[in-house]
């Protein structure tokens, strides 16, 4: 059953100025040339700073969101994956450490990777794609997280449910046929990931969609591990089809046969592609909702705040329930 709980927020990035994040990188020794740059990034503030070392990205984390060891085991994943000549945007090291703080505001710095917007129906870049992600969960799977949350229907639907509830952006004639389909919702989720258990969870990159993906002379970059976790290996992998049944059956056959390459995959989590995507729905409106305090998000999702938006939204969900009813992939 879900219920309304209280849901805390706050204006996290008061008092970040151009001149606070000057001084932040000066504090780790990284000099400027007096180029910053705001780069896209809601939940975290993140900037490209121009320094005659080299251009730096300089990542400050959202107050209250992780804790320093989950932090901490961020940027171990990530230093895995360099080692393992993987391309990834690894934390800079200044003497011994990777998470620094300047006045109230913790960050990190990474190096610029150059590269472009993916274009997977190239020639073989989604096989290409399939054996990099396939190596980045062979080093995830050399050992657990201890800190970073586990990816499942808990966090991600049952408290994702309760935050909408508890803010102020579901119009309350609305609540009923809100609660009615997201349980409903959950129902089919919880069904779906029993039939694929045992599931063996991995630390995954936990977010892996285009826009977390650069890609250069040697293929696929992969950026922001913000939301590594605990998670099944597809979750790296249904982000990355689009379009009609039969494009998105294509496509997982193209990612599946570079994957294969390099690791195994359960085919029973195919089973779970259209609940992975139920439960990022669910999530994706917790979780602009939840940070609506936050005066970045009413500027970049302005139709949350229309009543019709969630009319739409939980004709959105009431049809992705339906999909739950058929064979993923259409298989």
């Amino acid at each position: 059953m879900i219920n309304k709980s209280d849901a805390a927020d706050v204006k996290p990035f008061t008092g970040l100025s151009p001149g606070v994040v000057l001084d932040a990188a000066a504090s780790v020794g990284l000099e400027a040339d007096g180029r910053l740059f705001a780069l896209n990034s809601y939940e975290n503030r993140v900037y490209q700073l121009g320094s005659p070392q080299g251009n730096r990205v300089l990542k400050f984390y959202r107050p209250e969101r992780w804790t320093d060891e989950q932090i901490a085991e961020e940027h171990q994943l990530t230093a895995e994956l360099a080692a393992a000549e993987l391309p990834v945007a690894a934390p800079l090291t200044v003497e011994g450490r990777t998470l620094f703080t300047y006045q109230e505001f913790r960050f990190a710095a990474f190096p610029w990777m150059r590269g472009r917007p993916p274009e997977l129906d190239a020639a073989d870049a989604r096989q290409l794609l399939g054996r990099s992600l396939a190596r980045l969960h062979q080093v995830g799977a050399q050992r657990a997280f201890r800190y970073r949350p586990r990816l499942g229907m808990q966090r991600l639907g049952v408290e994702a449910c309760r935050q909408v509830l508890a803010g102020d952006l579901l119009p309350e004639v609305l609540q009923d046929k809100y609660i009615e389909v997201s349980e409903a919702l959950l129902e089919r989720i919880e069904i779906a990931f029993e039939r694929a258990a045992p599931l063996r969870e991995i630390r995954i990159h936990g977010d892996c969609h285009l826009g977390n993906l650069l890609w250069n002379e040697q293929g696929p970059a992969f950026v922001d591990l913000d939301d590594c976790a605990m998670g099944p290996r597809v979750q790296d992998l249904w982000m990355l089809l689009a379009g009609s049944a039969n494009d998105q059956r294509r496509q997982w056959a193209e990612l599946l046969e570079g994957y294969t390459q390099f690791a195994d995959f359960d085919p029973r989590e195919v089973g779970l592609i259209e609940p992975l995507r139920a439960l990022r729905m669910l999530h994706h409106a917790a979780w602009v909702s939840h940070r609506w305090r936050d005066p970045a998000f009413p500027r970049a999702f302005p139709w949350f705040g229309e009543p019709r938006y969630w009319e739409g939204y939980i004709t959105d969900l009431r049809e992705q329930r339906e999909v739950l009813e058929e064979p993923p992939l259409g298989l």
